[in-house]
């Protein structure tokens, strides 16, 4: 008897411990992206944005390799391929923007200003997919919107271009993110990954080359440690979401900005600006919100399916009266 329940009681992981290990990984998910900024302030404006960008992504395609089999699986239509250029297309402008931005304002802004993606998406859900939103989320989004305000400070101090690169590399990355949430639904995840990989350097050589200047082994060297931790950042990531609930892993999300401020000053001897660190905050605390409130409703959403006597159709009646209407991404 005992013998048989002891590798019972081993397979099945403790609650708690699938939550440390979600809030782990996600903190090892921040130093991979705080590491990330680092790597590509070091480079600096040595290398213009668009041709820094292009490196990245062509010392980056290592990690491609694995991605093959799925790859040779899939079956290409026309829409795919136009979606998939398209999420190229944008996700390269995100990037140039956000390779500028690194080398005119400090790490934490550029950190700070990053969170704005997710209510980006939103907003482009409602108005792109047609998704509905609750006043509640509204609240939410509009809060974010006032932390990026403090932030930035418009007339109480003269605006970098690289605040401006940052809100365009944020709308940029929220367009990309509708289109993979399209992809998403009709390929496999490691084939959304390896066209958005291919197509990105693809785009900007044009670019780069325009703009190229000759390259040192120490700048090559540094893009490829952000090749690395950018990759090994979306692997951590998705370890974390996969043993730990979003309510876990969302708020872990601050301590990026910590980090990356205390980066910026010990490093870089970037001065520390309580506006950007009370500004972020406001933006986490309504990404937090947002994250949790789609969780519990995709919740009630489960429940209600999986009720006896609902069903498919109790769920789609109360997605009618509001039980999930404020749910993106279903």
């Amino acid at each position: 008897m005992s013998g048989s329940s002891e590798p019972t009681s081993r397979a099945v992981p403790r609650p708690g411990t699938q939550t440390i290990a979600g809030v782990v990984w996600m903190i090892v998910t921040g130093l991979c992206f705080v590491a990330v900024t680092a790597s590509v302030k070091m480079v600096g404006d040595d290398v213009p944005a668009a041709q820094a960008a292009f490196l990245r992504y062509a010392l980056g395609a290592v990690f491609l390799l694995p991605m093959i089999p799925a790859l040779r699986a899939a079956h290409f239509t026309p829409r795919i391929l136009k979606l998939s250029g398209l999420r190229g297309l944008v996700h390269a402008l995100g990037v140039i923007c956000w390779f500028y931005a690194m080398t005119r304002i400090p790490i934490a802004e550029v950190t700070a200003m990053n969170y704005l993606n997710p209510v980006y998406v939103t907003v482009l859900a409602v108005l792109v997919l047609g998704e509905r939103i609750s006043v509640r989320r509204a609240m939410a989004i509009a809060f974010a919107l006032a932390g990026a305000m403090v932030i930035l400070r418009p007339g109480f101090r003269d605006l970098d271009p690289g605040h401006i690169a940052m809100l365009f590399t944020a709308g940029f990355f929220a367009v990309g993110y509708i289109v993979t949430k399209i992809l998403a639904d009709e390929v496999p995840a490691a084939v959304v990954v390896f066209l958005l990989s291919v197509t990105v350097p693809v785009l900007l050589s044009p670019i780069a080359f325009v703009v190229w200047v000759p390259v040192g082994w120490e700048d090559l060297g540094w893009l490829f440690v952000t090749a690395v931790f950018a990759t090994a950042g979306h692997f951590t990531m998705t370890l974390a979401f996969r043993v730990a609930p979003l309510t876990v892993t969302q708020p872990v999300t601050f301590l990026q900005l910590v980090w990356a401020t205390l980066l910026g000053a010990l490093v870089f001897a970037e001065p520390v600006d309580l506006f950007v660190v009370i500004g972020g905050a406001m933006i986490i605390a309504s990404v937090s919100y947002i994250a949790l409130r789609e969780a519990q409703l995709r919740r009630r959403v489960d429940a209600a399916g999986s009720t006896p006597g609902y069903g498919a159709a109790g769920a789609a009646h109360a997605r009618e009266q509001g039980d999930v209407r404020d749910t993106p991404g279903n």
